[in-house]
C-alpha cells in the first residue's frame, strides 16, 4: 500500500465512529496489517454460525444483515460490522451478503488485540468509543425492550472488556463525583468503595487544579473532547500510594447530564527507565569526547602551504551543504578532512555516516547504502535502514567512490539531483536530506574516459574539489606529525621517546613515503615498540636506506638502490607472492604469511602501491 493510499484510509477510518476516538497515528498502524477485500455482487461475507475473528468496515459499496430470506437491515461505505468478534469467541448472529460491488477493510482478532496491547494510544480511543456506547446503551435499554437479551449481552461484553484493561478508567459527572470505576482504578486508588466520592480527592494539588480546569473549560463548549492530558497526574490512593501517571480525559453526554472519562496509565518504570537512557547518553558523549581526546588528536598538523590551502577550502565550503570530492592517495588523510567539513557544517549535530565503497561486496552494496525490505533477496530475514536513511539531516562520507559498480551509480545521481531513492524490494520513496561528501585516490575523469565511471556522476560528485597533497610533498609536516605521533605512542605504551635529531628528520623527509601518512603512523608505532633506552635507530626502521638495504639486498650485490628502485622492487616481490598463492591475502598459505606481514598491512601496501588482479 502506498503512502498515499494509508493517508487517505487513515482519514477515511477517522471518520467511523467505532475509531472516531482513536488518533491518526494509531490508525497508521492499524492500516499497516489490515486486509482490503473486494466481493462481487450478492457474494456471501460470512454466514450465520460461522465463528468470527475480524470486523470489516465498507469502504466501498452496501450490504445486507440477514437470516435467510427475512433482512435486519443494510450497511453502506463508512459503517463496519462483525466488531464483536474482536472480542469473543462467538458465532455470528447473521449472515452478511453484498448488495453491489463492495470493497471492504478486514481487521483481524489477533491484530487488534496486538495493538490495544502495545499502542496506549490506540486502545484508550477504542476504550473511549466503547464506554460511550456502554453509555448509550443503558440510556436505549427502556426504548428497545424487543432487543434486551442483545443489549444486555453487548453490554457485558464491553464491560469484560472495561473490566479486564490494565488501564485505570474512571469516569465521573460534572461535579467531579465519581459514577463508574473499572479494577484496574480501585487499584490504583487504594480504595474499593470510591463511587460518589470527588476524583479530585485522589489527587495531588497540581493534577487536581488541572482536572478541573479541563472540565470548566470544556462545560462551557457544546463538543465533546478527548484530550491527552499534557501533563502527569500524580495519583495519591486511600494508603497514601503515590504513582505519576500519563491520561487522557474525554466527554460526553447530553444537555441533561454530562459525563467525563480519565484514563490513566502508571509511567513510573518509564520514567526510571528514560533517566537511565538519558544518564548512559550523557556518559556516551563524555566517552566519546574523552576517546577523541585521546586518540588520533594529531588528527591534522599542517604548517606547510599545501595544507594550509587545503584547511582553507575546508573552512569555505563547510557552511554550505555543496557536495564535495576530495581527492588523494591512499592513506593521506582524506577522511579526517571529510570530517572536519562536517564539524564545521550547521549539520555538525547530525550523524556523519561512513561508507568505503571498495570494502563492501559487490552484491550487497545496494542494500547497504538505501536499505531493503524483508524477503526483498535470500538472506533478507528482516527490514534494514541504509547508510542514506541513518544520515538524513547529516552528512554521509563515500570512501573510495571509484570503486562503486556501474550498475548503482544512477541511483546514487538521483540521490544527489532529487534527493530520493527506492528500497531494495520495495515500491516506497524515500525523501532524505543528506550532505554528500565522496573521496577516492583515483582519476575520476580518466576512469569515466575508461567507461568504468559515469561521467555525468563525475560532474555531480566535482561541485567543490578538494585536493590533499600528499605526505612526501608537505616539507616540514611529516616532522611535526611524526613528533606528534611519537608522542602519542609513547603514553601509549609508557615508553619515554627522545626527541627527533636533525639526521632523523632528514631521513624522515628523505623517504618518499608511498603510503602517506597511514605508513608514517605504523612505521612510528613499530619504531616506540622496538625503541631501546628511549632511542630509536630510524636507520633500521625507515625503508630504502644503507643500513635497510645491506640488511635486505644479496650480500654479493654492491648496488646502491634509489627509494624509486625499492619501491618497484617491493612491489615486484608482493606480485611474486600473490603470484604464489594465487592472489589469496590472508590466512594459511597467504601471501602476508609468506610476506611475514600482517594482512591488514599487505593489503595497505597492494593499494598503496597500485597492485591490481589481472582479469
Amino acid at each position: 500500500m502506498t503512502k498515499r493510499l494509508a493517508e487517505n484510509l487513515i482519514d477515511f477510518l477517522s471518520e467511523i465512529s467505532f475509531f472516531s476516538e482513536v488518533s491518526k497515528t494509531s490508525l497508521k498502524h492499524l492500516v499497516q496489517d489490515a486486509i482490503e477485500e473486494n466481493y462481487r455482487k450478492n457474494e456471501v461475507v460470512f454466514n450465520k454460525n460461522d465463528l468470527g475473528d475480524s470486523m470489516y468496515v465498507i469502504l466501498s459499496g452496501r450490504v445486507k444483515a440477514h437470516e435467510n430470506n427475512h433482512t435486519y437491515g443494510e450497511l453502506k461505505t463508512g459503517e463496519c460490522f462483525g466488531e464483536y468478534a474482536l472480542i469473543d469467541n462467538e458465532k455470528r448472529s447473521a449472515s452478511v451478503t453484498t448488495l453491489e460491488p463492495t470493497k471492504v477493510l478486514k481487521i483481524e482478532r489477533q491484530q487488534f488485540l496486538k495493538l490495544m496491547t502495545s499502542d496506549s494510544g490506540f486502545s484508550q480511543g477504542i476504550l473511549t468509543e466503547m464506554i460511550k456506547r456502554h453509555r448509550e446503551l443503558d440510556e436505549t435499554q427502556e426504548h428497545l425492550a424487543t432487543s434486551k437479551l442483545e443489549i444486555e449481552l453487548a453490554s457485558s461484553k464491553m464491560s469484560g472488556l472495561i473490566n479486564g484493561a490494565m488501564d485505570a478508567i474512571i469516569m465521573f459527572n460534572s461535579d467531579f463525583r465519581i459514577v463508574l470505576t473499572n479494577p484496574s482504578a480501585n487499584i490504583l486508588l487504594e480504595n474499593e468503595d470510591v463511587l460518589q466520592r470527588s476524583v479530585l480527592f485522589f489527587l495531588d494539588d497540581t493534577s487536581a487544579d488541572l482536572i478541573e480546569s479541563i472540565v470548566k473549560d470544556s462545560l462551557n463548549s457544546k463538543k465533546n473532547i478527548n484530550n491527552y492530558i499534557p501533563a502527569i497526574i500524580k495519583v495519591i490512593g486511600s494508603n497514601e500510594t503515590e504513582t505519576l501517571n500519563e491520561g487522557t480525559i474525554s466527554k460526553y453526554g447530553n444537555e441533561q447530564e454530562t459525563f467525563y472519562t480519565l484514563i490513566l496509565r502508571n509511567i513510573e518504570e518509564r520514567l526510571i527507565a528514560e533517566d537511565k537512557i538519558n544518564i548512559l547518553t550523557k556518559q556516551t558523549q563524555y566517552l566519546e569526547e574523552e576517546i577523541k581526546a585521546l586518540t588520533n588528536s594529531y588528527g591534522i598538523i599542517a604548517e606547510d602551504k599545501s595544507m594550509k590551502h587545503v584547511l582553507s577550502l575546508v573552512e569555505q565550503v563547510a557552511k554550505t551543504d555543496a557536495t564535495v570530492l576530495i581527492n588523494g592517495e591512499t592513506g593521506t588523510g582524506k577522511e579526517l578532512i571529510a570530517r572536519a567539513i562536517h564539524k564545521e557544517s550547521t549539520r555538525s549535530t547530525k550523524p556523519l555516516i561512513r561508507i568505503n565503497c571498495g570494502a563492501i561486496p559487490t552484491n550487497l552494496i545496494e542494500s547497504e547504502l538505501f536499505g531493503h525490505e524483508k524477503g526483498a533477496f535470500t538472506g533478507a530475514t528482516a527490514s534494514r535502514k541504509g547508510r542514506f536513511l541513518l544520515a538524513d539531516k547529516g552528512t554521509i562520507f563515500l570512501d573510495e567512490i571509484g570503486e562503486l559498480p556501474l550498475d548503482l551509480q544512477p541511483k546514487l545521481l538521483r540521490v544527489i539531483q532529487e534527493g530520493e531513492f527506492d528500497p531494495v524490494g520495495s515500491s516506497e520513496t524515500i525523501k532524505v536530506d543528506v550532505r554528500i561528501i565522496a573521496a577516492t585516490h583515483r582519476n575520476l575523469l580518466q576512469h569515466a574516459s575508461q567507461g568504468k565511471f559515469r561521467e555525468d556522476l563525475y560532474y555531480r560528485l566535482n561541485v567543490f574539489p578538494i585536493e590533499i597533497p600528499p605526505l612526501r610533498d608537505r616539507g616540514n609536516d611529516i616532522g611535526l606529525i611524526a613528533m606528534e605521533m611519537i608522542q602519542q605512542f609513547s603514553k601509549k605504551f609508557h615508553k619515554p621517546i627522545d626527541g627527533l635529531s636533525e639526521s632523523d628528520l632528514s631521513l624522515l623527509t628523505a623517504y618518499e613515503w608511498p603510503g602517506n601518512v597511514r605508513e608514517l603512523q605504523n612505521l612510528i608505532e613499530r619504531a616506540v615498540i622496538v625503541s631501546q633506552n628511549g632511542t630509536i635507530n630510524w636507520h633500521a626502521i625507515i625503508p630504502g636506506n644503507i643500513t635497510d638495504l645491506e640488511t635486505k639486498s644479496d650480500a654479493t650485490s654492491n648496488k646502491i638502490l634509489t627509494s624509486k628502485e625499492l619501491v618497484t622492487l617491493e612491489k615486484d616481490n608482493i606480485l611474486k607472492a600473490l603470484r604464489q598463492t594465487k592472489w589469496k591475502i590472508s590466512g594459511a598459505n597467504g601471501a602476508a604469511m609468506l610476506l611475514q606481514l600482517p594482512a591488514t598491512t599487505l593489503a595497505s601496501r597492494i593499494k598503496a602501491l597500485g597492485i591490481e588482479r589481472p582479469i
